[in-house]
């Protein structure tokens, strides 16, 4: 009995220790991810990404290049926006039958209550193409969804840049995307065919609003329009309720569709780069600057113009940039939604004229690729300037970028 407890004690210690080796382990990610003013001043000498395996990649990137480019940890899986539609059921109660009196206002009835039959039937028809259309577009998304997301999984962990596997994944979310967009147009063909039976709809209750009017009616040709008006109004109602519900779910997809484009532009740069950035630029300013209105507040903290946001220097081939650009450019839309940036192509001012031109061409089409990178990262192209400039102290052609 004595040795059981004492097994068992051992094995609770053993346990409480294991306990805290792994909160240890959990918590050491989070202390390295404090910023500083560092983070708005990367230096951006990146190494040459040919020949390089996984496990290398990750160590040059920890051990060389720790004030550049963060690791993976530092940067959270951007989520796709989720898709929401209605689901709303538009069934018609089915229209009461009536009887013959004989009387021109009787015939009358008989006409209307046709006419009531056969607009609740499109009614129904197009209610089972809008659940139709629903249905096939959360399936639609659903892919999407996985695709981006086991594009952004790898992506976490680190890559090679262009990896085929993510390429391929990459334009399966492409084509599940264009299958919303095309579901939209569905859609928009829909609400033409409800648009109709709105107008038919409005029409027939006019009518059998005037059929109370019409002379030679009988007590029970009245009672019958008063039941047939009702069916009439209930229709209409259920009528403009699709088709509100409708033009809601249209007008979200489009937002949301137009949402993801721009996050598969910047997915389609960090694919290349083999690194993970996060949501579009655009949309990054665009939910900053809610959320500043949002809790009461405009957000107008001011960044120091005067310093560069990054310094990138091209003092060899293929330099990496994206991933450093993209975080220092995001940052600053955090704080300024509405913010312009400049590009300012910097060239040594030493070696003589010749040199110096050379150095200012080359510096210029720099600045040009870093402005593209920043277009497919969602910046619009109106918010990006270029300029051009020599230095004395330029060991190499450079690109600052400066907030405005």
């Amino acid at each position: 009995m004595t040795k059981d407890i004492m097994a068992k004690t051992k094995n609770r210690s053993h346990f409480k220790q294991s306990m805290t080796f792994l909160a240890l382990i959990t918590m050491s990610p989070l202390m390295g991810c404090s910023f500083s003013s560092d983070y708005f001043l990367p230096s951006l000498n990146a190494e040459e990404p040919s020949g390089r395996t996984l496990v290398k990649s990750n160590q040059t990137s920890s051990s060389n290049q720790k004030s550049t480019i963060s690791s993976s940890r530092d940067i959270s899986v951007p989520v796709p926006q989720q898709l929401v539609m209605g689901s709303s059921e538009f069934k018609p109660n089915g229209v009461t039958p009536g009887t013959k009196t004989g009387t021109f206002v009787g015939k009358k009835a008989v006409e209307l209550r046709g006419e009531l039959k056969r607009l609740q039937q499109s009614v129904s028809e197009n209610n089972s193409k809008l659940q139709n259309i629903r249905g096939k577009t959360v399936s639609d998304s659903q892919r999407y969804h996985g695709a981006v997301s086991a594009i952004n999984a790898r992506l976490q962990v680190g890559t090679t840049p262009g990896n085929p596997v993510l390429v391929q994944q990459f334009n399966q979310a492409l084509s599940d995307l264009k299958r919303i967009g095309d579901d939209i147009a569905n859609m928009n063909l829909l609400t033409s065919s409800v648009t109709d039976d709105s107008t038919l709809a409005a029409f027939l209750a006019e009518n059998t609003r005037a059929a109370f009017r019409l002379s030679g009616a009988i007590d029970q040709d009245h009672q019958q329009l008063a039941i047939l008006e009702d069916e009439v109004n209930r229709t209409v109602v259920l009528i403009d309720r699709l088709l509100k519900e409708l033009t809601e779910d249209i007008q979200r997809q489009t937002d949301y569709v137009s949402t993801e484009r721009s996050n598969l532009n910047t997915l389609s740069a960090a694919v290349k780069s083999g690194e993970l950035m996060g949501a579009s630029l655009s949309n990054r300013a665009l939910t900053a600057a809610t959320s500043g209105n949002l809790n009461g507040r405009r957000t107008t903290r001011n960044l120091p113009s005067s310093r560069p946001l990054a310094i990138i220097r091209f003092d060899r081939a293929n330099v990496e940039f994206d991933q450093p650009l993209y975080k220092a450019v995001s940052k600053a839309l955090e704080q300024r939604p509405n913010a312009t940036f400049e590009l300012v192509a910097v060239a040594p001012s030493s070696g003589g004229t010749a040199r110096v031109a050379l150095n200012s061409n080359k510096a210029r089409r720099n600045a040009e690729n870093v402005m593209r990178s920043l277009q497919r990262m969602g910046l619009p192209p109106q918010r990006i300037a270029i300029t051009a400039r020599t230095s004395r102290s330029a060991q190499t052609n450079e690109v600052h970028l400066y907030l405005n």
